[in-house]
């Protein structure tokens, strides 16, 4: 007896000491050279749940801005099972997109987008996704292909908004991105398989970017059922309209076109696209509409610019927006412009490091996720006022040039 009881104290023992040895581990990751301050927090973990905490949607997270005040612009953390340098250092934060080309996502949130993305997979595949997307969504494919649709599906959705009392606007957005998306790429599409579609997109709830562990039954297990019969779905319905030469919309023309691209590439690659569109274009617009409804001055300038438009366009007895009208709307471009920026708080460059990179006395280690955050909104030296909403600020500035060190609502590029 005495024996089996010193063989599980042993036992026991050597768990502890492994346990304790691979939570130091953790918690100082080694490298070739001194890792930026910053702690990595729980094992596995990090310090996910802290960085997940509600905060102000017009400010930094206070997680960010009590890192920052703790460790400076550079720390690094851990979070939804990776290894993160965040960086509010926007000198640094250029570099590394210029240097590091591959986007960075944890594994964790990887596999929401699909294990064979094309924006994920290397530099070459990003960059051929992007030239097809500019294809479609850049500002010549919009003069032509999409000002008007997306014109008619809002004036469709806020007469229906205006009868029913209301209009949730993140909602109402999140429909006319899809179904402005959806004819654009699938064309006309039978009305059974339109509306599955639709429903799997109910399984996506508002604030999808979250620790992801696939239990059955959660939040996260629903999204990848939901993905899977989506990419089912989607992929039926290609072949189906190929079998009968029927018509494809614009934008699955450019992409079926592509030498590159096999059949389920393309359906991952579509998949993507409506993930991205429906989660980043609501959010943005209904944060912009509430930043208007607060300032009744803003609210009130564009009304009048909005309706000297309406005026000049009943004269000419026509309806439709057009190109011309849209950049005519000076202040308006302002107030995006100035919502873009005060809203802009999640991290806007995502980098996976390739190789070892110096920053000062610090080492960043490849295969380390790098996230580079536009607090250069929120700096009193380059914005006076910078969390009051002020679109006069943008007052005068060639609104066509502005992405730079000091703008980047879109991380380091277009």
């Amino acid at each position: 007896m005495v024996e089996v009881y010193e063989f599980w104290t042993i036992i026991v023992s050597l768990v502890v000491v492994k346990l304790c040895h691979w939570i130091y581990k953790w918690r100082n990751p080694t490298s070739n050279g001194k890792l930026p301050p910053g702690s990595m927090g729980f094992p596995i973990i990090g310090e996910t749940l802290e960085f997940m905490k509600p905060h102000d949607a017009f400010q930094l997270p206070t997680f960010l801005t009590t890192k920052i005040l703790r460790y400076g612009p550079v720390f690094r953390t851990s979070l939804f099972g990776a290894k993160v340098i965040i960086s509010a250092d926007m000198g640094l934060n250029m570099e590394i997109a210029k240097t590091n080309h591959v986007p960075g996502t944890p594994k964790s949130l990887a596999r929401l987008f699909g294990e064979n993305n094309l924006f994920l997979q290397s530099r070459d595949s990003h960059k051929h996704v992007r030239r097809v997307t500019a294809q479609m969504l850049g500002s010549q494919g919009l003069k032509l292909r999409m000002m008007k649709d997306i014109d008619i599906l809002a004036r469709t959705h806020m007469e229906v908004g205006s009868k029913n009392g209301g209009l949730d606007v993140k909602e109402t957005t999140s429909k006319i991105v899809i179904e402005c998306l959806a004819k654009k790429v699938m064309g006309n599409m039978e009305a059974d398989a339109a509306k599955e579609l639709t429903h799997c997109w109910k399984c996506f709830p508002k604030g999808w970017f979250r620790f992801s562990w696939n239990i059955p039954g959660n939040g996260v297990y629903r999204m990848l059922k939901a993905r899977k019969q989506m990419m089912n779905l989607l992929k039926e319905t290609v072949l189906k309209k190929r079998a009968l030469g029927e018509e494809f919309g614009e934008f699955f023309k450019i992409i079926g076109g592509s030498e590159t691209m096999s059949i389920e590439e393309a359906i991952e690659y579509i998949f993507i696209f409506f993930l991205i569109g429906y989660e980043t274009t609501p959010g943005a617009l209904a944060a912009t509409i509430k930043l208007i409804n607060d300032n009744p001055k803003v609210k009130q300038e564009l009304q009048r610019e909005h309706e000297r438009i309406v005026r000049y366009k009943t004269e000419k007895d026509e309806a439709n927006l057009t190109w011309e009208d849209y950049k005519s709307m000076t202040f308006t471009h302002m107030v995006i412009n100035e919502s873009l920026r005060i809203s802009a708080t999640a991290p806007t460059m995502l980098r996976m490091v390739d190789h070892e990179f110096h920053v000062g006395d610090y080492t960043i280690p490849a295969g380390w996720i790098f996230m580079g955050l536009p607090s250069v909104h929120f700096n009193p030296e380059k914005y006076e006022d910078p969390l009051a909403f002020n679109p006069w600020r943008w007052e005068g500035k060639d609104l066509s040039v502005l992405l730079s060190r000091n703008y980047m609502p879109f991380g380091a590029g277009s």
